[in-house]
């Protein structure tokens, strides 16, 4: 299994809900890259795509694409691609840097808001910037959380990423999600505001099993 696959993709689709649906364009891969589309505002917004045989036909179902966003510094993935196929921007947050010259499409900044989606700078160091939207229902977490198995120890259905285990950001505590989506792997559509603060919560303390789990599993074992 690769860790990362590139070329030609037939997508998973994941993560359907009534105002948003999620895929995973290379299912195959150790990565398990996930792209998602929200309605927001009354419109699409694209976050952070791999893209994929059918993705234009699956946005298309939510109605017209508003813009393409990038949540994580390291998340340009093919935001330009789809974005100029769709003949809209990429949407960075005002804060990131060094993302907006590197993407062959035109962009837009934004600030604390993004049509109805508040936006926190959940973490922004040097070395790493992500974003992270609400709306009241939807969380969505481009990094810092997953559900993909090198994020997870093995009790865990939801994991802190492996750079961030010794410090966990907190501040997801404070959302009251129904559902939460992720950069890598499936959403969690059942209990996750619970499976959140499970997460951090174990998050140093469990550091260790995963630690030993990925190397196990990078080793063949």
């Amino acid at each position: 299994m690769p860790i990362k696959s590139s070329g030609p993709a037939e997508m998973e689709v994941v993560d359907r809900f009534d105002e948003g649906v999620g895929w995973i364009a290379h299912p195959e891969e150790t990565m398990q890259r996930a792209s998602h589309a929200v309605v927001s505002d009354g419109e699409v917004w694209v976050l952070d795509p791999v893209d994929a045989d059918g993705v234009d036909e699956l946005l298309a179902e939510f109605g017209e694409v508003a813009g393409v966003v990038t949540l994580l510094d390291r998340h340009k993935r093919d935001s330009a691609a789809v974005a100029n196929r769709h003949d809209v921007p990429v949407f960075v947050p005002e804060w990131m840097n060094g993302v907006a010259n590197a993407l062959d499409a035109p962009t837009e900044r934004f600030g604390d808001r993004l049509a109805d989606f508040e936006v926190e700078a959940l973490v922004d160091n040097p070395l790493w910037q992500e974003a992270v939207l609400y709306d009241g229902e939807t969380l969505v977490v481009p990094e810092a959380l997953g559900t993909v198995d090198y994020f997870r120890a093995s009790s865990e259905d939801l994991g802190v990423h492996p750079m961030l285990r010794m410090i966990p950001p907190r501040s997801l505590r404070e959302y009251d999600a129904e559902r939460l989506l992720v950069g890598h792997g499936p959403g969690v559509f059942e209990d996750a505001n619970e499976l959140i603060r499970t997460a951090l919560k174990g998050s140093r303390s469990k550091a260790p099993n995963m630690y030993i789990k990925s190397f196990k599993q990078f080793l063949g074992f």
